[in-house]
């Protein structure tokens, strides 16, 4: 890459949200704002390169998108009301000296615009989307890939979702201190969302956004301190610790995936794993969730340190996990069910202390609770660990209708018939995976394991 090609890359991963917040916080027009800053920065792809990377490069970007902002402001004023362009540039320099900031109370500029982009008169699928493309800046078709929704779909949504907020005068601002819960299990899905578009494999050749998941933390931290003892927050935030510890061990150094029994533990990050369980503890102590206690079996961290015990099976003295009043409730119950799963594999020893017939329940309980054909997929993994390939295959009957376009499906399948000795179906199941797969990192991997199997 060329310094203006790593500038630019850098510049869109730092300044993005910021320059999207600082717009909408200004003009109160999302659409806008989005158009502004996609101009601006593919204005920077023309000039950078020629003229040189400015110093201050969001301030470059600041300033251009705010001029596209007002030179769309000035056009539709002038066309609406026929008016002089110097009095409709007095009226909009009044506008603006006199705006306020309504959303001081939450201090956080990225933590502002996701609550604004998260107003319920919004549909709930449109709020999490609008959020993924103008918080975190992914493409369309990396959130239709997160939501499962085709890129074609997912765009027709989006451009539906804009021209309501543009039309429909929806207060896009912070809400009120006294109804920022109302917006919580959304801004939690969200932040979740975000986490994991960053090791959800797309198709670019960086196959894991580690920042992403850095900032997702940050941003739960921000929002414990802003609403304290939600266990929505304390669960996720224990579940992305969990999942967090391990990222420097996901890649070899070539760039290849390491699977999970591959990895090397002892590079784990112990203090996470630590935190995450602790917190795990705490909302059981607190009868947070409806999974029970969470204590400790004496087994310690496999680096032989004892700094995080392994969680007690929540199957031997508390109730089995059912919808309860409330989304927040369903939803801690389910990022708690699913820190739980994190939890087992994070403070197992060795892969094979893993215990798979806890990890298999707790699945089933998630699967109960959410329906979810993604659930069932990774139960059936666990599933066929605990008592066998078959018994998983089993279990993915149905999921090539409920999942048609997710590469996992047929490459697990695949994997599971690997090991019950059936290679010319799995060899047609690791072909049917590649031609799903985009990412080329993914795609190396099954090519792989395909070819293993003439060995």
């Amino acid at each position: 890459m060329t310094p203006s090609d790593t500038a630019l890359a850098d510049a869109w991963r730092d300044h993005w949200s910021r320059l999207i917040g600082l717009l909408i916080g200004q003009f109160a027009r999302p659409d806008l704002a989005e158009d502004a800053v996609s101009d601006a920065f593919e204005s920077a792809a023309r000039h950078w390169p020629e003229d040189g990377v400015p110093t201050n490069t969001g301030a470059w970007l600041l300033t251009a998108a705010r001029r596209r902002v007002l030179d769309r402001l000035r056009s539709e004023a002038v066309q609406r009301r026929k008016e002089p362009l110097m009095v409709v540039d007095d009226e909009m320099r009044a506008a603006a000296a006199a705006a306020v900031d309504p959303g001081a109370h939450v201090a956080d500029e990225q933590l502002r615009l996701i609550f604004a982009c998260c107003h319920p008169a919004i549909a709930p699928d449109d709020r999490v989307a609008l959020t993924l493309r103008f918080v975190v800046g992914l493409t369309t078709a990396e959130i239709g890939r997160l939501l499962l929704v085709q890129e074609s779909t997912m765009a027709a949504r989006m451009t539906r979702a804009k021209k309501r907020l543009a039309s429909s005068g929806i207060p896009f601002a912070t809400p009120a201190a006294a109804r920022l819960d109302e917006r919580l299990d959304v801004v939690a899905t969200v932040v979740y969302l975000a986490f994991t578009s960053g090791y959800h494999p797309g198709e670019g050749a960086v196959p894991l956004r580690v920042d992403l998941g850095d900032e997702a933390i940050r941003l739960l931290r921000v929002l414990d301190d802003l609403l304290p003892d939600r266990a929505v927050i304390r669960s996720l935030l224990a579940l992305l610790l969990l999942q967090h510890s391990r990222r420097d061990t996901r890649l070899d150094p070539a760039g290849a995936l390491v699977l999970l029994p591959d990895q090397d533990r002892s590079r784990w990050h112990r203090d996470e794993i630590a935190e995450g369980v602790a917190l795990l503890e705490s909302l059981a102590a607190s009868g947070s969730g409806s999974t029970g206690a969470t204590g400790s079996d004496a087994r310690s961290a496999p680096d032989g340190r004892g700094a995080a015990s392994r969680p007690a099976s929540p199957l031997a003295d508390a109730p089995r996990a059912t919808p309860t009043s409330g989304h927040q409730t369903r939803l801690a119950t389910e990022y708690r069910l699913q820190a739980l799963i994190a939890a087992e594999h994070a403070t197992a020893p060795t892969s094979a202390d893993t215990r798979w017939s806890v990890i298999a329940d707790l699945y089933a309980q998630l699967e109960a609770l959410t329906g979810s054909p993604v659930v069932r997929l990774a139960r059936a993994v666990a599933v066929s660990e605990a008592s066998g390939p078959e018994a998983g295959l089993q279990l993915l009957e149905g999921l090539d209708d409920a999942l048609p376009r997710h590469h996992r499906v047929p490459a697990v399948r695949a994997e599971l018939l690997t090991r019950a000795g059936h290679r010319t179906a799995a060899a047609d199941a690791y072909r049917a995976a590649l031609s799903l797969v985009t990412n080329p990192t993914e795609r190396t991997h099954l090519q792989a394991r395909l070819a293993a199997l003439d060995d």
